[in-house]
């Protein structure tokens, strides 16, 4: 099975853990597309009652298109559960997100979830986080500061970038700096350093966010996170 149709089994998969009445977090990416996708085929063909709560602009126009309800952040008590995306997943099920440039909202829509669950292919799997550059939503004004300043600690940063050389801008009008690092052997420290960094808004360090992980592949995998085996 290719990487294409391991995202496929992944999302369709998630899809089945959605129920009628659930205020469903929709996350951003490849993977999570096949999700809405799937999502929508059962709000059409079966009747599925669901209120989505969008993670960027790009998964409200899919679910829009396909017909699912959609409501703001700010106006739902609560999210059941969220299906997300994730660039790498170690061990722990700790994530590297943000190559769509979505992880501030991702971030926010995680936190308000009672349960998150990441959708992968096998590639994206990993003993230790690395392997993906980090990316960081950094306020516009003095980016390049910080972009030093990461320099001079070693974390290697690249201001992203469009085909037209323009700076990628988030949804919130931000810009993101991609950290190239090899691996990450102490992601807890790294995060608490850089949410210290005046003009960085999040980064894409999602420790201890995700209850599960769902491997496409011939056969799903399931992984739990360890805090939920006792």
């Amino acid at each position: 099975m290719n990487t294409l149709e391991q995202k496929r089994a992944a999302g369709k998969y998630a899809a089945t853990l959605i129920e009628n009445g659930m205020v469903v977090g929709l996350g951003t990416g490849s993977t999570v597309k096949f999700f809405v996708e799937e999502l929508g085929r059962r709000v059409n063909e079966e009747g599925l009652d669901i209120v989505g709560v969008t993670t960027s602009t790009r998964t409200a126009e899919q679910a829009r298109t396909l017909g699912i309800t959609l409501a703001d952040v700010d106006d739902v008590d609560h999210i059941d559960i969220t299906i997300d995306g994730a660039d790498v997943v170690d061990a722990q099920l700790n994530g590297i997100k943000g190559g769509g440039a979505a992880l501030l909202y991702e971030k926010v829509v995680a936190k308000n979830s009672r349960r998150n669950v990441w959708i992968v292919d096998e590639l994206k799997v990993h003993e230790e986080l690395g392997h993906f550059p980090l990316p960081v939503e950094v306020v516009t004004y003095g980016a390049e500061q910080l972009c030093r300043v990461f320099d001079n600690h070693g974390l290697h940063p690249v201001l992203r970038r469009t085909a037209d050389g323009e700076p990628v801008k988030t949804d919130n009008g931000n810009e993101i700096v991609d950290l190239h690092l090899d691996t990450i052997p102490f992601p807890s420290e790294l995060a608490n350093w850089l949410a210290n960094q005046v003009g960085v808004i999040e980064h894409g360090l999602f420790l201890n966010v995700a209850d599960e992980v769902i491997v496409g592949g011939d056969e799903i995998q399931v992984l739990k996170s360890p805090a939920l085996m006792y």
